[in-house]
């Protein structure tokens, strides 16, 4: 059979592709011409699309077209939040998402030294950041939305008097990052309510007299399944065998392999993308901490250095795909499924 070409009903040769990805019957054209020419109808079948899983599934259209790896989907997401109170101190990206210290330290390379007085600065931006965290693992449950969570870690950094460090760090729209299931990391909070079986992880840092305090923690809701328990464990044993290389003298690049190790032995896979970083006055810097084997971070650790440990592992070995969604990264299991992240400082 002839495949024949939407617009004009000469032999066709292209394919849409994303009526493909979407399910929907084939369209051809004949060249692309002429689906350029044809694009504005042709478009419409996407919408339609999208507007009738919409229906169905009762999930917000926020990305029509996008081809989603799993089953999670996007809800509707409220404003950024500009309530601040003006007396909080604030970093130098909160008005416009530009993080201007920290761009300019690009390619230094050299790894901080922090003073006593630093380091005491760093315990208190990491015991306020550890609170905070605990406000908001207290609402984990069924129903609850990441919106309310994200709501609640505002209000915990107000009542501290403590900036959210992700709000409006390079244009993020929230006071933490939610991810949940098959999302690696940097989650944007909305009003997805939690399910029974999802496994979520918050990411909190706080901003205090000048200091980052950056921490996570993962947390089951509800039942989770075993291969999903099992993911979590791996992922907490992980970074306990990473925190163990941690001395003055150790060489950065070896933490990765030590992580991977473990992981692979467990079925798991290290997410390569993403890695643990330097963190004080400003909130990434040197050093780079990667979290696979046969990496080449420079770098040996000295009393006075201040960097996280934060593994990512997902449940299988794959691709990952990198998302831009109206700004922020948003990092996905190229296969849909259960990633985790860990972190220590």
């Amino acid at each position: 059979m002839i495949d024949r070409c939407e617009g004009c009903g000469e032999n066709a040769t292209l394919q849409c592709p994303t009526c493909k990805k979407l399910g929907l019957p084939s369209s051809h054209f004949c060249d692309q011409a002429c689906f350029k020419t044809n694009w504005g109808n042709h478009k419409l079948k996407h919408k339609q699309k999208a507007e009738s899983e919409t229906k169905t599934n009762g999930n917000f259209a926020m990305y029509p077209g996008y081809s989603y790896t799993g089953p999670l989907r996007p809800y509707p997401r409220a404003s950024r939040r500009t309530d601040l109170p003006s007396h909080i101190g604030k970093p130098d990206y909160s008005e416009d998402g530009k993080p201007i210290s920290e761009i300019e330290s690009r390619g230094i390379g050299q790894i901080r030294i922090l003073s006593t007085e630093e380091i005491e600065g760093m315990r208190v931006a990491g015991r306020l950041g550890r609170e905070v965290l605990d406000v908001a693992a207290k609402m984990v449950q069924v129903g609850v939305t990441c919106q309310d969570i994200d709501d609640a870690v505002f209000e915990a950094c107000v009542e501290r008097e403590c900036y959210p460090s992700p709000l409006n760090y390079r244009g993020f729209p929230k006071s933490c990052c939610t991810s949940v299931n098959e999302v690696i990391c940097h989650g944007i909070p909305d009003t997805r309510p939690l399910e029974d079986g999802d496994i979520l992880n918050i990411d909190i840092t706080v901003y205090k007299n000048g200091f980052h305090g950056d921490l996570n923690e993962t947390f089951l809701v509800g039942t989770v399944d075993e291969s999903g328990r099992k993911l979590v464990e791996a992922s907490y044993e992980s970074l306990r065998r990473a925190i163990e290389q941690v001395k003055p003298g150790a060489k950065y690049r070896d933490i990765g392999g030590v992580i991977q190790k473990y992981i692979n032995s467990c079925g798991f896979s290290v997410v390569r993308s993403y890695c643990g970083h330097g963190i004080n006055q400003l909130f990434h810097t040197a050093p780079s901490v990667p979290h696979y084997a046969k990496n080449k971070a420079i770098g040996i650790m000295k009393p006075g250095h201040c960097f996280t440990i934060e593994p990512m592992i997902n449940e299988v070995f794959g691709e990952i795909i990198c998302g831009r969604m109206t700004g922020p990264l948003l990092l996905l299991t190229g296969r849909g499924r259960h990633s985790l992240n860990t972190r220590y400082w």
